[in-house]
């Protein structure tokens, strides 16, 4: 296990060449120079014998091993995942014990994010820690063969635990993380009192830091952060700003965009950031004012804002499409729809158990742009159908608040956290503090697919 405990300030971080951040935005912005050499290479004259681009990317992908596959057995196993949620998951593995103990003995989850690659997944804790997760081989390759796990024991260890000094407010991956590219594996973290954190998940150390200063020169902690949908910008919310650095120049460089516009009033704290993910240059800025922003990214310039969150906004997220923005509040039992191209009122409501915490529940689309699932305090998930706003099913995931759930970006696994800050009474320590197994933990599950369907179906011939 790799650890790094952060320290109260960090400078500026001169980093190896081979760990270089500028590599991380020239992937990027090398795309097009790719397309440009692929036409090239397309173009065979007359009677000329060669390799297309695509046979040269075929005997590429072969000669990259996955866990000791090959990557041409990974995506031939593992199609655009289709869920069955008409069938209940199974929980595959469990994690609860590493979350319990130590200095803070009242340590309960936050949150979990897949990488983008779905080769691991982070959690966040209330005891200032990220950890790392592997999703093992034997997920990958023996798909629909996992059997329910136990819960009074965890699957495994984390294989990178991360401390931060203060309380972690946010943090996201790298849009383009991928294992077969080291200098990607990063995501970014922002704590209190404390500059944004580039971390390295490969050696678990700081890659680099945005520091914003305020009017009195003192850092100021960003309550939100959210990369570009090219990766080449890190957006960072404020309290009644945007700050936005370049990935590739850590330090003190950034543009600032107020969020006090003299016809929408002040949005205050930006609470959550999320892109558009058809490239369209569109944003949309969740504030503790009870409203969303939705911004032009080259000048953050105001194009809609959208009123009727019954608490301060702690999530927004586009559709597959981006015609269509999903946001949940705090104290709010409602999940709102938008249809951005007609912002008039609210397209539908999606009901979660929400109504009577100040904690954030955070909500996932899967891949195929379908369904939404989203926890509660009642820990029991959700799914619901996009395309009518229907209630799908159901099923209990935690004992205790369900505060996030997370759908596999390409297989059909979701991840679920839960937890609650718990009061104990004075006089009442041990009994106040008594957690089942299937309390403050994390799990992750697997929902039936189209390809186990057509197998019972086989063995019922």
């Amino acid at each position: 296990m790799y650890e790094r405990t952060s320290t109260s300030f960090h400078c500026f971080l001169s980093l190896p060449a081979s760990l270089s951040i500028s590599s991380i935005a020239s992937s990027s912005a090398s795309e097009s120079q790719l397309m440009e050499e692929e036409k090239k290479h397309d173009i065979l004259e007359e009677g000329e014998i060669g390799t297309t681009v695509e046979e040269e990317e075929e005997e590429q992908e072969k000669s990259n091993p996955i866990n000791g596959a090959s990557t041409e057995s990974f995506f031939d196993a593992h199609p655009w995942p289709v869920f069955r949620f008409d069938i209940p998951p199974r929980r595959t593995y469990h994690f609860a014990q590493q979350f319990r103990g130590g200095s803070n003995n009242q340590n309960f989850l936050k949150s979990v994010k897949w990488s983008p690659d779905g080769s691991s997944f982070l959690t966040s804790s209330d005891d200032q820690s990220l950890r790392l997760f592997y999703l093992p081989e034997d997920a990958y390759f023996n798909t629909g063969k996992l059997e329910e796990c136990q819960i009074s024991q965890d699957s495994y260890s984390s294989a990178l635990t991360v401390n931060e000094a203060e309380m972690v407010y946010d943090y996201c991956w790298y849009p383009y993380m991928s294992m077969l590219d080291p200098t990607t594996c990063v995501f970014v973290s922002t704590t209190r009192d404390h500059p944004i954190h580039l971390w390295d998940t490969i050696s678990g150390e700081l890659r680099g830091t945005y520091r914003a200063y305020d009017a009195m020169d003192e850092i100021t902690a960003a309550l939100s952060v959210s990369f570009n949908t090219c990766g080449a910008k890190l957006f960072a919310g404020y309290d009644k700003h945007i700050r936005v650095f370049d990935v590739h120049r850590p330090g003190r460089d950034f543009e600032q965009y107020s969020l006090a516009k003299a016809d929408a009033g002040s949005l205050g704290i930006a609470s959550s950031i999320a892109f558009s993910p058809t490239y369209s240059g569109m944003l949309a800025v969740g504030s503790y004012s009870q409203t969303t922003a939705l911004y032009a990214e080259t000048n953050m310039e105001l194009l809609y804002v959208l009123h009727g969150q019954m608490g301060g906004v702690t999530q927004v997220q586009f559709s597959k499409d981006g015609n269509y923005l999903y946001t949940g509040g705090r104290k709010d039992p409602y999940i709102l729809c938008w249809d951005i191209r007609n912002t008039v009122g609210v397209l539908y409501k999606l009901y979660r158990s929400s109504e009577s915490t100040n904690q954030r529940i955070s909500f996932d689309i899967e891949p195929s742009g379908r369904h939404l699932g989203t926890g509660g305090q009642d820990g029991i998930v959700q799914i619901y159908d996009l395309h009518s706003g229907e209630w799908v099913s159901g099923f209990q995931a935690a004992s205790d608040t369900v505060n996030c759930f997370s759908f596999h970006p390409s297989m059909p696994l979701a991840a679920s956290s839960s937890g609650n800050r718990r009061f104990i009474m004075p006089g009442n320590v041990e009994d106040s503090y008594s957690l089942s197994d299937d309390e403050n933990c994390a799990s992750i599950w697997m929902f039936s697919g189209s390809r186990e369907v057509e197998d019972d179906l086989a063995k019922g011939e």
